[in-house]
């Protein structure tokens, strides 16, 4: 009966489709809401069990968000807006919680009224989601940004102090990101007061308004911001440092298969060797590039060891850890590795080396130190594994990514069977 909710009629009308599409929606909302609902729950069990145990409360629930996260697929930096979201619905939240589940409400516009009633009283939190959503009739039509701007003028007229409060600590936030986009570029993203963020645009903007020279005029603001963040010409040669994994066939032009930039991505063959090119350019001038030579498995073709110019051995397995994770090693996390981490703890006995070590992000490093949290490696044939369980049981497995370049067909009998095909350019 489950099965046939989603089945779908090749031979149904447009009208009858279109009600598909919308017991669907209903259908995502309601499952959020009972998500929300387990989650909270299981929370509350942790707590008491974590209580009987004799756990200090500032301890208690200590890795359950990227547990939380893990079981919805998710990143584990998420888990504690997933864990925050179910615990605020569910005890603080009811006309909000029965929008979300009699469909009123998406997941991700519920989200929103959280947040934005976040630095509320509990008491003045239940004003906001009677005031907003006893009715869910009104909020028909609401978009993404009416929902969350009603949810701000509810809580701006209960607390004005608190809210000016989260907006007087808010600039401690501020940082910079970056995230793949298509076709080789980056999205660079940074998150400023607001005076500071407009005052940028401006600057961007005034420059692309006294700037004619067949450039659009996102092309001068984009190209003004490099230039003025960097002090360099966008026609000179990148100087900052690049890590650049490829095959030795890609390097030479025999080969189509996509290179690696780490903290980026895959990347076209030819625009590798197009910034090959322009750090070797820079080296020429007052820059440092450095060619290293990766072994690959010749099965499964992940990374098995790396040349190392490094004089001590811990910074070059960190370098090896880094290119062949290429980010956080926990399933589902796409985070940047900012942790070289033991999977057998060092306290226990865990080697320190390439097959005990794992690339992690600092929220994933310091959650599998939790209590009933254990992670261990295998090697099978050369495919690197780290095998996460939590506290409740479920398991999670994580193979390291092959490395780029055409699958191994040849074997090195001086490497007793490793290819030698792969390497990294470094250009600082």
């Amino acid at each position: 009966m489950f099965e046939s909710v989603f089945d779908v009629d090749a031979g149904a009308s447009e009208a009858e489709l279109r009600a598909v599409v919308e017991r669907c929606e209903h259908l995502k909302s309601a499952a959020a809401a009972a998500q929300a609902r387990a989650t909270a729950l299981w929370a509350a069990k942790r707590e008491a069990a974590e209580k009987a145990a004799g756990i200090p409360a500032a301890k208690r629930g200590q890795g359950l968000a990227s547990e939380v996260a893990l079981a919805r697929r998710d990143a584990p930096a998420c888990g504690n807006r997933h864990l925050g979201f179910a615990r605020a619905l569910v005890s603080e939240m009811p006309h909000t919680l029965a929008a979300l589940q009699a469909g009123a409400l998406s997941e991700w516009r519920a989200t929103l009224i959280v947040r934005e009633s976040a630095c509320l009283s509990v008491e003045h939190r239940r004003v906001l989601d009677a005031e907003l959503c006893a009715d869910p009739t009104r909020l028909t039509g609401w978009g993404n940004q009416r929902v969350a701007a009603e949810a701000a003028k509810i809580a701006a007229r209960l607390d004005a102090a608190a809210v000016a409060e989260r907006a007087r600590k808010a600039p401690a936030d501020r940082a910079v990101w970056t995230r793949p986009a298509p076709d080789a570029m980056v999205y660079v993203t940074a998150l400023l007061p607001v005076a500071q963020g407009v005052g940028v645009y401006a600057a961007l903007k005034r420059q692309a308004d006294v700037t004619c020279d067949g450039r659009s005029r996102g092309q001068v603001m984009a190209d003004t911001l490099y230039e003025r963040t960097t002090g360099q010409s966008v026609t000179e040669p990148v100087s900052v440092a690049l890590n650049l994994v490829m095959a030795d066939t890609t390097l030479f032009g025999t080969d189509t298969s996509p290179a690696w930039v780490q903290g980026y991505g895959p990347i076209p063959a030819a625009v590798a060797r197009h910034l090959l090119a322009d750090a070797a350019t820079a080296a020429q001038t007052d820059a440092q590039a450095t060619l290293r030579r990766l072994y690959r498995h010749p099965t499964s073709g992940q990374l098995v060891a790396m040349e190392s110019r490094a004089r001590f051995f811990p910074p070059g397995l960190a370098r090896f850890i880094d290119v062949r994770d290429q980010s956080c090693r926990t399933p589902y996390c796409d985070a940047p590795i900012r942790h070289h981490d033991h999977a057998t703890p060092d306290r226990q006995g865990g080697p320190t080396s390439a097959f005990n070590g794992l690339g992690s992000c600092e929220t994933c490093n310091y959650a599998k130190d939790a209590p009933g949290w254990t992670v261990t490696t295998t090697d099978d044939d050369g495919t690197h594994t780290a095998t996460y369980t939590t506290p409740t049981g479920a398991t999670y497995h994580s193979l390291a990514p092959p490395a780029p370049g055409t699958p191994v067909t040849r074997r090195s009998i001086i490497e007793d069977g490793l290819s030698i095909d792969l390497i990294t350019f470094d250009a600082a």
